[in-house]
């Protein structure tokens, strides 16, 4: 039996859930549809979920079609959860975009279909909600070819469309010849000369979708089925099967972790290479951690079942992998597995709420964690908060609902804030050295701080002999370089520099007759990791840092009439159109505005549109903060700015 995963993406509200429920049906899984207004989707499981009626976790479920087992994974549509889709792209063998006939392309519709084509994951499009009034059939295929990819080859066309009898007839529409030919030129010539056979038309959309060059356009509609059979006859014949060798050496990567009912990781994965079976050990990890498989999960009619192997192609839930995160290889790196997302931008400070203990929400949120990587946390100890970084305000309610519901916390949140960086503006160096001018540490640290190209990071260097100390010393160095840039002059990440190592030097280890090792006279590892802060912050200070704030790119489709009215309003949020292009009745703005004003663009714009306006946008850089206040962020080291508080705090620490 032929195995594929397909992934079920679209904006949110058009109806993806629904597709997803109508499968289920179609395929004999489920014996009557769910509704996403009642909360009785067989995929959404969370409560927000069936409250607010979108999809925030990724979820699996499995189906048949005659000889081919579909695993669909139904993901979120809406902006904030864009990580959640990411992680779900690297394991699909296709996707159906589903594209609303009423509402048409969305801004999120755009951002899904750029990710797709760049990964080149076979795509077919179904524009669900035909029986709706509104609904469009050439003037939305129009938009499709325009706005997110001109190789789409109409199935079939609609009757009655707008209405609830509406009925989607298969059949090649006539520029299919077109489309295929453009990457053809043998079916090309056979067009020309007037001998191409319908076969053969049919096997080259085939091929071509199969390699990401077309996508079939399919019309529907979820609740009433009309069309859904021509797909599932679509996603039979035109997407590729999963592929993998279940005899060669195991290799999967992990998309998806949550926590079991014991309280145990279980790790949702998909097999590329080998067979996995239980009881057996294996390495995971960037660490190569080695874990012992003590169960194995496998999809089949619309739910799970236990199984004592797992082979090439197919997706699994895996027990016993404690250290296991999302994105980690188990067994052999094999398909390269990579965010195609930018970070969050946004942070907010979580409150707890009457009789919450800092404890059970700190244990909380770092379970959280570890389901979704993106989520930031950074503990102030002295005041005893927790920060958590965004994508969205929408991610605040979802933290919220989830914190109440699995593990029965009441918070709230402060303000949403951007999350700034800091870039060193010069050279700066500063040398300590070992025990002397008050220096406390038996360490001698130098470093040199200097800037680099936006984009590249930072780097660790040496100018001094790598044997010149033990390599622990200088690895203790290069470890605390790296955690005290996590807060700048400012308090905020420093970024893109280079770090050199100018200066080093440390005591042997010594000890007075007759007696054993005494650290008071011999250098440790604690001797440079409680120095190298005052060197750092230093170097920082002499090179001087300028704070950033995230930008984002927006693109903002709006009536030409309205223009006038949403300028001003730009300006006032500090987003600054870089290119207006008017065509006909349409008007293009694209350009860029703060990421802490995003979200108050996205509540104006229907208003100031009639509810026409159309906004995207995405991070694109970090910007100087202008302005006479600099933005600052509360610390949540021992404060290396203030020496005589900084040894304080370090005593106190090691006193304890």
């Amino acid at each position: 039996m032929h195995l594929l995963n397909l992934g079920i993406l679209a904006h949110v509200d058009a109806g993806k859930t629904s597709l997803t429920e109508r499968l289920l049906h179609s395929a004999g899984v489920i014996d009557a549809l769910g509704s996403v207004d009642a909360g009785s989707t067989r995929t959404d499981t969370l409560a927000l979920e069936r409250q607010r009626g979108i999809t925030i976790k990724s979820a699996v479920v499995s189906f048949p079609v005659d000889d081919v087992t579909v695993n669909l994974i139904d993901t979120p549509g809406h902006p904030d959860f864009i990580a959640e889709v990411e992680r779900v792209l690297g394991v699909l063998d296709g996707a159906v975009l589903v594209v609303s006939a009423v509402e048409g392309v969305q801004a999120q519709t755009r951002v899904l279909m750029r990710t797709l084509r760049r990964l080149r994951i076979p795509t077919l499009l179904f524009v669900n909600k035909i029986d709706r009034r509104g609904a469009r059939q050439e003037e939305l295929l129009s938009a499709v070819a325009r706005r997110l990819t001109p190789a789409v080859v109409p199935m079939g066309r609609v009757t009655g469309i707008g209405a609830r009898e509406a009925r989607f007839v298969p059949g090649l529409g006539p520029s299919a010849p077109d489309v295929l030919a453009e990457h053809d030129d043998d079916l090309l010539a056979a067009y020309v000369d007037g001998t191409l056979r319908a076969d053969r038309l049919r096997a080259a959309l085939a091929a071509q979708t199969r390699q990401a060059l077309v996508h079939p356009v399919y019309f529907g509609s979820a609740i009433t089925g009309a069309g859904v059979d021509a797909l599932i006859g679509g996603v039979k014949e035109l997407l590729p099967a999963a592929g993998g060798d279940p005899d060669g050496p195991v290799s999967a990567t992990v998309f998806k972790v949550e926590r079991g009912l014991a309280g145990e990781k279980v790790a949702y994965a998909r097999m590329f290479s080998g067979t996995l079976r239980v009881r057996d050990r294996v390495p995971y990890g960037d660490a190569r951690t080695e874990g012992r498989v003590t169960a194995i999960g496998v999809f089949d009619h619309g739910t799970d079942v236990r199984a004592d192997a797992v082979s090439a192609g197919r997706i699994a839930r895996l027990w016993g992998l404690a250290d296991i995160r999302i994105g980690d290889t188990v067994g052999e790196p094999g398909k390269a597995y990579e965010h195609f997302f930018a970070p969050p931008t946004l942070e907010t400070v979580v409150v707890p709420g009457p009789g919450v203990g800092g404890g059970a929400l700190h244990l909380a949120l770092t379970r959280l964690a570890e389901q979704d990587p993106l989520i930031g946390l950074r503990h102030d100890e002295a005041r005893q908060e927790t920060s958590v970084s965004l994508y969205g305000e929408v991610q605040k309610e979802v933290l919220q609902s989830t914190l109440a519901d699995e593990f029965g916390l009441c918070v709230t949140f402060r303000e949403t804030t951007p999350l700034c960086v800091e870039r060193p503006v010069g050279t700066g160096a500063a040398v300590e050295f070992n025990k002397k001018d008050g220096n406390p540490f038996l360490a001698t640290v130098g470093l040199r701080v200097d800037r680099a190209p936006a984009g590249s990071g930072v780097d660790f260097r040496l100018e001094v002999e790598l044997g010149s100390m033990p390599y622990a010393f200088f690895k203790a160095v290069e470890d605390t370089v790296c955690e005290t840039l996590g807060q700048g002059l400012h308090g905020w990440p420093v970024i893109d520099c280079t770090v050199t190592l100018t200066h080093c030097g440390y005591s042997p280890r010594q000890s007075h007759a007759h007696q054993g090792f005494d650290k008071s006279m011999s250098s440790t590892g604690a001797d440079f990791r409680g120095l190298t802060p005052l060197v750092l912050i230093e170097a920082l200070r002499r090179a001087g840092t300028l704070v950033h704030e995230p930008v984002h790119r927006f693109r903002a489709e709006v009536p030409a009439d309205t223009l006038g009215a949403l300028l001003p309003v730009l300006s006032a949020l500090r987003a600054v159109p870089r290119t207006t292009v008017t065509h006909g009745s349409v008007c293009l703005l694209e350009g860029g505005v703060p990421a802490a004003r995003v979200h108050a663009l996205e509540q104006r714009l229907p208003g100031l549109t009639r509810g026409e306006g159309d906004l995207e946008s995405a991070f694109d850089h970090y910007a100087p903060v202008t302005g006479d206040t600099v933005p600052e962020r509360p610390r949540t080291d021992h404060n290396p700015l203030d020496r005589k508080q900084y040894l304080l705090n370090l005593t106190q620490r090691v006193g304890r």
